[in-house]
């Protein structure tokens, strides 16, 4: 069996630590076997072992490993919580295994000031384990200062890095993932009443941010979609409407800002979740129920089946979804789980289940939703 390790992975990294490139990955096993057990150690615990020893540190940190990882389908699906203490104010992102129903809490995010919680913009890199935390507003100090830091979360060793700043300082904005980047759209500037019209693109693979095109209408809250290759961008919902709510299309490969349809803007009432490139949405008003948007006609539908356990959920909620699962993260951390089943074209029904949340958990407020595998 060839070894999983690359050739760089395997050249002596200096004399003082000739010694530890030559220990055996388990004693008595070839390194080849002893990769394939390491690959088959589920997330978070390969960063965590990543301590055992140098040769675990330095097999499990190379870009050929994780790479093998994903050809081989080892790579989950986690679902990631940004929430905070409603008594302390305390940030804290947890993760969940939803095969399991497990949580782990991350490492403390670097964030460079103290800052207000739901000032941040998250977005995700899900196949390659990249969680992407945005701007933000201080406190304390100045409490109308928004911030321009970039924090990058890796699943790949459990750790937070920061990176190249936000060009425009920003808060109370939305983000979101097109082609590998990340858009930075609106949001409240420094010494401005009103939100910020540009947008701003980041690349995490060179870690640099260029100007995206400038959003023509200036809208005062936030609630965004990606769906195919297009970011589609509402002024959100005031139930019930006291006017019709605007909305944006941003088409990164023209690098233009369209208008949004009058029947999905205004039927964009919730929190919205893209499954297999259809968009769901979580209705804010009522029992909360699920709609579908169908670009053929443009139009909303009903999703039938099971109502979202409404009872078992206490707002403020935050979602997200992958393979065919909507996740919807409630106060205190509960999640709900609807599963989706398309009978006929457009036409989906429902089933919902509940985890409940540690007790530990109960006094946290979710702000962000992201799903990531690793």
């Amino acid at each position: 069996m060839k070894s999983l390790r690359s050739s760089s992975a395997l050249e002596t990294e200096g004399r003082e630590e000739s010694g530890q490139n030559s220990e055996p990955l388990i004693p008595g096993l070839p390194d080849e076997i002893a990769e394939l057990c390491l690959l088959y150690l589920p997330y978070p615990y390969q960063a965590s072992v990543s301590l055992v020893s140098f040769s675990w540190k330095r097999t499990i940190r190379d870009p050929f490993f994780l790479s093998s990882k994903t050809a081989l389908s080892l790579s989950f699906p986690y679902i990631f919580v940004l929430a905070f203490h409603e008594s302390t104010a305390r940030i804290q992102w947890q993760t969940l295994d939803p095969r399991s129903g497990r949580w782990f809490v991350l490492p403390p995010m670097p964030c460079p000031w103290t800052a207000c919680p739901p000032g941040f913009a998250c977005a995700s890199l899900p196949r390659q384990g990249k969680l992407v935390v945005l701007g933000g507003n201080r406190m304390r100090s100045d409490p109308e200062t928004p911030m321009q830091s970039t924090i990058v979360y890796r699943t790949s060793t459990n750790q937070w890095s920061l990176m190249s700043p936000m060009p425009t300082p920003r808060s109370f904005f939305v983000a979101g993932s097109i082609k590998g980047k990340i858009v930075a759209v609106g949001g409240n500037g420094t010494g401005s009443t009103e939100s910020i019209a540009t947008a701003e693109c980041y690349d995490p693979e060179s870690d640099t941010w260029t100007a995206a095109a400038t959003i023509d209408t200036r809208l005062a809250r936030y609630e965004s979609a990606v769906v195919g290759n297009k970011m589609y961008v509402t002024e959100g919902w005031s139930w019930p409407f006291k006017f019709s709510p605007r909305g944006r299309v941003y088409d990164p490969d023209e690098n233009t800002w369209q208008g949004m349809s009058k029947a999905m803007r205004e039927g964009w009432s919730g929190l919205s979740v893209v499954l297999d490139g259809r968009m769901f949405m979580i209705s804010e008003y009522g029992d909360c129920p699920m709609k579908v948007y169908v670009p053929d006609d443009d139009t909303w539908r009903y999703v039938g089946g099971e109502k979202f356990p409404r009872e078992a959920m206490k707002r403020p909620y935050v979602v997200n979804g992958v393979e065919g699962r909507i996740y919807v993260v409630s106060s205190g951390l509960n999640v709900a789980v609807g599963r989706l089943f398309e009978a006929e074209k457009w036409e989906f029904k429902a089933e919902w289940s509940v985890v409940a949340a540690p007790e530990a958990f109960h006094g946290f407020s979710p702000l962000n939703c992201q799903v990531l595998y690793g």
